[in-house]
């Protein structure tokens, strides 16, 4: 998780060129968004859920509304906070490749912070490993900490990649968000915006109703055709002429002038001569 958004910004900066202050600017743009996101769901939006019975398992009507609802909440923060960050702040980047650095640097931030929880876990888990509980946690919460350490090393290691898997897939995702944001601009059309905040919230609908129904294992194969379907669009929305239009334009090459000797020259050979 922390690997993978590090080694995408290496990649882009040298086979592309967009410049490391870009990837920066994703990576802060994610964080401001969640000054809001995290509040708004976690005060507002989530009783509402709760009041719709969002959680219990199985396909229903409550579950697909709540889905939706998420997914619209994390599309509008984040994909709103990547338009301003473009409007207000990053005004010169206008190309394609800016906007996959860009895009890079937002899923990347998100990647490694989920990463960086993973592996405080691990740390706790491997702590709490073989230890006395029940000098540790509250007699009220032992047998729960129990489980939760019994649950931990007794899941299949292949599923500890299941987060890593994620996170490619939510890069690939985000680079597509990014380029339909920037669309906005190059385009002079909003409705990318608006196209940006539904895809970015179908994806996230898709996550959590398969998620409640179908499993993680298979949610994450929902994900990766999502994914791919992003990178189609990426190619797709290629703006080859502001792209171009972006990269330095290369020098030309200096040779030296010809030489031509006067015995080589005779005027009646012109025709301009008279």
């Amino acid at each position: 998780m922390i690997a993978l958004p590090l080694g995408l910004g290496v990649f882009l900066a040298r086979r592309m060129g967009p410049r490391w202050g870009l990837y920066g600017a994703g990576a802060v743009t994610f964080i401001a968004s969640q000054v809001l996101h995290v509040p708004f769901n976690v005060w507002i939006l989530n009783p509402r859920l709760e009041g719709l019975g969002f959680g219990a398992r199985g396909l229903s009507r409550e579950l697909i509304v709540s889905a939706i609802l998420l997914g619209l909440s994390s599309g509008v923060f984040e994909e709103g906070a990547r338009y301003l960050t473009l409007r207000f702040w990053q005004r010169q980047a206008r190309s394609w490749r800016q906007a996959l650095m860009i895009g890079a640097g937002h899923g990347g931030a998100e990647a490694i912070i989920v990463g960086i929880l993973a592996l405080v876990a691990f740390f706790q888990a491997v702590a709490y490993r073989g230890a006395d509980l029940a000098a540790i946690v509250p007699a009220e919460q032992l047998a729960s900490a129990e489980a939760q350490i019994e649950a931990y090393w007794a899941a299949p290691w292949p599923e500890a990649l299941l987060g890593a898997v994620e996170r490619a897939f939510s890069l690939v995702v985000h680079l597509a968000l990014a380029v339909m944001v920037m669309r906005v601009f190059t385009r002079r059309n909003r409705l990318w915006l608006a196209a940006a905040i539904g895809w970015h919230a179908l994806v996230n609908t898709l996550a959590v109703i398969g998620v409640q129904t179908v499993g993680a294992v298979a949610t994450e194969g929902i994900v990766g055709v999502m994914a791919l379907l992003s990178l189609g669009l990426i190619f797709l929305l290629r703006d080859k002429e502001t792209d171009t239009a972006s990269e330095p334009a290369r020098p030309i090459p200096q040779t030296e002038p010809a030489v031509i000797e006067p015995s080589e020259v005779r005027l009646e050979d012109s025709r301009y001569a008279d």
